[in-house]
């Protein structure tokens, strides 16, 4: 697999706010937080989880010293737990169910569980049970992201051969490569792509199903299919002006940061971002850390609205980004020579018009679905209205028998942890579907009496948080 070329030492101290914004917790500092933990019976920090963490037994596991059993609790339940401990939204999901909260802070459990992680990765630690005896079966996975790593870990865990198609030259979907600079490093994304190999599963990178390989050839030579190809790339304004010079997608603009020495990546003086999700706060951020002198958002809603967390939007006018709302954008305006000038908006209220001044414009408002892409793959494959694989809620199948589906392109676009959540949820379905017996035979008792499935089953319909 080829490897990402991150920015120098050099390079990176020319910018110092690229830096983490929350840096690794101190050993100490983490026996203490650790010890907060009241270990709570039937605990809503697991139900929060989509992947089942069985977060007071991984925190009870740092409270007494045993790290490295932390990281296996973790890591058990979810394969990315390193990257997830890091972009996951954790105040509203585990964080935001914590008992604690009601009354004091939450047990920092993001922090914890990338102080487990962090410990068995930087030592070579190896924490995963052996893979489970071959079974004969195969089974082709489709996109190289969070849904089909942790489908392909679970699938490989119980002895199946997993071949994972991807056709960009790194795995690891987003977290490689569309995560903001600031809040995870693609190499730990990349260090999970190893773990998920360590398994004894086979990533082909560089390989464009539907081109380099006809799904039909997948149908015919192996046991079952997981689709996981995710989104298609930045959707455009479609207003006068904006095909040109200056003008890109965000995504595109983040992904410059993770490939690219971080003082060769293009950032102009005037950064307008137009979006209110989270890929728009990143850029914005990422875009005023990197140096420009003014970077602004604009979104076409009030702020309430916005799809970003609010602790993300309070990050970015943290870092003296410029918010504004209710701007709906009307056009791209350029001077005589074509150059960028700025955006004409009208105030979704008032109707009041003005120009927004910039030299260069960041479009986060959204990515298309990739209907037509899976269409051509698979034609009988059924779509909701949305665009997105219609899937069984508690199998992940989609219309197609052996084909299964989970990630960004059945769930429209969620957070990693979710993604993982349904790879998980069809690799069981998968198991059960070729071999007749269920991935977890019987139910375990928890710690606290209630019998719930193990750790990793995907079994659980976990409760999600409202903001989703």
């Amino acid at each position: 697999m080829a490897r990402p070329n991150p920015p120098s030492a050099e390079s990176q101290s020319q910018f110092p706010l690229m830096e983490e914004m929350h840096g690794p917790l101190s050993d100490r500092a983490a026996l203490a937080e650790s010890q907060r933990c009241l270990y709570c019976y039937d605990a809503p920090c697991i139900h929060a989880c989509p992947t089942g963490i069985d977060v007071p037994t991984f925190v009870k596991k740092i409270s007494t010293g045993d790290v490295t059993g932390a990281a296996k609790t973790i890591l058990t339940a979810n394969i990315l737990g390193a990257s997830c401990a890091r972009v996951c939204p954790t105040e509203v999901l585990c964080e935001g169910a914590c008992v604690l909260g009601h009354e004091y802070e939450p047990i920092q459990i993001g922090l914890l569980q990338r102080h487990a992680t962090d410990f068995v990765t930087a030592r070579g630690i190896s924490v995963l049970d052996s893979p489970a005896q071959a079974n004969g079966f195969r089974v082709a996975i489709i996109g190289a992201g969070p849904a089909g790593l942790g489908c392909a870990a679970d699938l490989a865990a119980l002895g199946h051969r997993v071949v994972i198609f991807e056709k960009e030259a790194l795995a690891g979907g987003l977290n490689t490569r569309g995560v903001a600079y600031y809040k995870m490093k693609p190499q730990v994304s990349l260090d999970e792509v190893r773990l998920v190999e360590s398994l004894g599963v086979e990533i082909r990178t560089g390989v464009n199903v539907g081109k380099d390989l006809h799904a039909d050839e997948l149908l015919s030579e192996y046991d079952a299919i997981f689709v996981a190809i995710g989104l298609g790339g930045g959707s455009r304004l479609g207003v006068p002006g904006e095909v040109g010079a200056g003008v890109r997608a965000a995504l595109d603009f983040i992904r410059d940061i993770h490939e690219m020495p971080l003082e060769s990546v293009s950032v102009r003086k005037t950064v307008l971002v137009i979006g209110g999700g989270n890929t728009a706060i990143d850029a914005v951020s990422q875009a005023k850390r990197l140096g420009a002198s003014s970077a602004t958002l604009a979104y076409r809603r009030k702020e309430e609205q916005m799809n970003a967390y609010a602790f993300e939007v309070a990050q970015a006018r943290a870092a003296d980004c410029r918010l504004i709302f209710e701007a709906n954008p009307r056009e791209v305006v350029r001077n005589d020579e074509g150059n960028l000038t700025g955006v004409r908006f009208t105030h979704a209220s008032s109707g009041m018009e003005w120009i927004e001044p910039c030299d260069q414009l960041l479009l986060a408002i959204g990515q298309p679905k990739q209907d037509q892409l899976l269409k051509s793959l698979f034609p009988a494959l059924a779509l909701n209205a949305r665009g997105c694989v219609l899937t069984d809620p508690l199998t992940a199948r989609t219309s197609i028998h052996k084909v299964f589906a989970g990630g960004d392109c059945a769930n429209g676009g969620m957070e990693v942890v979710n993604a993982v959540g349904e790879g998980k949820k069809a690799a069981m379905a998968i198991h059960h579907m070729l071999t007749g017996k269920p991935a977890v035979p019987k139910l375990q008792a928890s710690r606290s009496g209630i019998a719930r499935p193990a750790a990793g089953a995907g079994l659980w319909n976990p409760i999600r948080s409202a903001t989703h």
